[in-house]
């Protein structure tokens, strides 16, 4: 299946800044076997005097920018054809979940995604005493690790409330859990703390998602939204598996990524620092349009 996509983010400022540094992470990753980016452009608007195109840690497109002149506004721009293709069929090669700790410790490497980077606390997912007794009790005696994350997922899926009035970026984890309600970030950060916390790397993938309209009405442009699903480690064999508890369902061709961290603020779209006074507004769109026909019966 392959995709274009289009995205906005604009920021506008009471009072021009006259010195800004951001970090940009929007570009869709290319990943082999899975993902193809066949042509792409990631415009700002002014013309930052600095930019570097390049990747971070972890192996994601980035973007560096830094303005030294007076700007009240900022506007990036990306447009994109995506290909995702179609995962082959796997086979249940998750360890079991009382052998999981052995199979990490056998790992002898930090590379960016060797499972000890994400087992510990990372700035915005750290020990959740609550989180990890829910996780606890989706477990069942001889369950694999894969099976473990789904479980885990499900529960989220069926006991928090998707509600984009209910939280915002900089909403704690503890608080989306304890009422229950948040968007797919809270969703996330919430299944890496449970994860985590019953001993299995977990990370936060940030993407896109192509979403249906209701069957006879028409599709929205500007409808999509950035995503956030869950990467979740399981064993030597199995590596790393994706699921996304804001809609119970193991990733598949309609998520797009752009990057893999140990939580939002390794790949937040837009992070930086600048100097100016009063406040800002923000407003982003996201579009996902199949480049070709649907297939019958969807």
């Amino acid at each position: 299946m392959r995709f274009d996509i289009s995205l906005t983010v604009e920021y506008d400022y009471d009072s021009a800044s006259d010195h800004a540094r951001n970090l940009l992470h929007v570009f869709p990753a290319m990943i082999s076997g899975r993902q193809n980016v066949i042509a792409g452009l990631l415009s700002v608007d002014p013309v930052p005097p600095e930019r570097w195109d390049g990747v971070d840690f972890f192996g994601n497109p980035t973007t560096w920018i830094s303005f030294h002149q007076p700007i009240d506004r900022i506007e990036v721009s990306l447009r994109a054809s995506v290909e995702r293709l179609p995962a082959e069929a796997a086979l249940e090669l998750s360890v079991g979940l009382e052998t999981l700790a052995r199979d990490i410790a056998s790992v002898h490497s930090l590379e960016p995604l060797a499972p000890h980077h994400f087992l510990g606390p990372s700035v915005r997912t750290g020990p959740e005493p609550d989180m990890t007794a829910f996780a606890r009790a989706c477990l069942s005696p001889g369950m694999t690790t894969a099976q473990a994350v789904a479980a885990i997922g499900h529960a989220l899926y069926s006991e928090m409330t998707f509600d984009a009035e209910a939280t915002d970026v900089h909403t704690p984890p503890a608080e989306a859990f304890a009422n229950r309600h948040g968007v797919c970030q809270d969703f996330t950060h919430i299944m890496i703390a449970c994860l985590r916390g019953i001993g299995i790397p977990a990370g936060y993938v940030s993407g896109f998602l192509r979403t249906l309209p209701p069957p006879g009405q028409p599709r929205l442009e500007g409808a999509d939204a950035m995503h956030a699903w869950v990467r979740a480690w399981c064993g030597r064999e199995a590596g790393w598996i994706e699921f996304d508890p804001t809609n119970d369902v193991f990733v598949a061709q309609d998520h797009i990524v752009i990057g893999f961290g140990r939580d939002y603020f390794d790949v937040a779209p837009v992070r930086g620092m600048m100097r100016t006074a009063g406040g800002q507004a923000s407003h982003h769109s996201v579009d996902v349009v199949p480049a070709e026909p649907e297939p019958a019966g969807r």
